[in-house]
């Protein structure tokens, strides 16, 4: 395995095609391998715009299994760029049961494996537990052509233990597929700090796990517009924003606010072990006495 790799993040706007839409993602993807990128990953939900903006039942047409279309297409340029793809789908596993899940698909195009969103927000205009069931698969990674990567979804961005379970299971980077944005009304009042609040926590996993972290957000106003079916009200303006950090934090490579962008950051892993050697916050784990952290609280 080499000592360094090239990844890709794909920050990209989403219409109301999902054909184009997939389209634009396999172009974006063709363009990040043809300047180094090794692994590359998609935003959450990209092939249509952020739906979850309502509760719909017709909406569960928009799933599909996988394998399926999506990963079908784009395991083929997977295979021709020979880069691994992290691609975010909405996934069909049995009638009534549906996911929000990441596909690694590895250089020659093959199904590495999946990751199924554990954590499922329910707020306003990301109604999420109306659509997804979560995930039953745990915190995983996945050895690639190139490296041992996890996927988390967006979501999980919050919570330190999928973090470190991932990193625990061997994670060289952990990737996480992402949608979010600002309510517009807020956006002045509380715009500043929850961007902040989000970029801060995620630089955070990376520090506590001395790992990458590569963060993966979608741009631009959406009100939910799938082939002409858009949500009533004043939608979403998502934030881009996204960005790779390394294993102490330090953030390599982000990208603008207002725009599609491919970031392109290394993976070094000889950093990864400078940095866990100096900072062995593994090592000092007390792992005989976390056995609360499987509790809903400690009353």
């Amino acid at each position: 395995m080499p000592e360094s790799f090239q990844v890709g993040l794909i920050q990209m706007a989403c219409g109301p095609d999902p054909e184009k839409n997939v389209g634009h993602a396999a172009n974006l993807v063709r363009d990040a391998a043809a300047r180094g990128a090794q692994v590359i990953c998609l935003p959450e939900l990209f092939r249509t715009q952020y739906f979850c903006q309502r509760e719909d039942a017709a909406l569960f047409d928009l799933a599909e299994p996988v394998p399926g279309p999506t990963t079908t297409r784009l395991a083929e340029v997977a295979r021709a760029a020979k880069a691994v793809v992290v691609a975010s789908v909405f996934e069909r596993r049995a009638p009534g049961i549906y996911h929000n899940t990441a596909v690694v698909l590895d250089a020659d195009g093959s199904i590495k494996g999946i990751y199924r969103k554990m954590h499922i927000p329910d707020d306003p205009l990301y109604y999420e537990k109306f659509y997804f069931t979560p995930g039953d698969l745990g915190f995983r990674a996945f050895d690639t052509e190139f490296g041992k990567i996890g996927t988390l979804v967006c979501w999980d961005q919050w919570y330190p233990e999928g973090a470190r379970l991932t990193a625990l299971a061997g994670a060289q980077v952990l990737f996480y597929p992402t949608a979010i944005g600002w309510h517009p009304a807020e956006k002045q009042e509380f715009g500043a700090a929850q961007h902040d609040a989000w970029r801060t926590v995620q630089r955070g996993h990376a520090i506590a796990n001395g790992v990458y972290v590569a963060v993966v957000n979608r741009v631009g106003h959406e009100n939910g517009n799938v082939n002409g079916n858009a949500a009533p009200g004043a939608g979403l303006e998502f934030w881009g924003g996204s960005f790779l950090a390394d294993p102490f934090g330090a953030v390599i490579a982000e990208a603008a606010s207002d725009r599609e962008q491919i970031l392109i950051g290394e993976v070094d892993l000889r950093r990864l072990e400078e940095v866990r050697r100096h900072w062995p916050f593994l090592r000092d784990r007390r792992v005989d006495s976390y056995g609360g952290i499987t509790q809903r609280f400690l009353d």
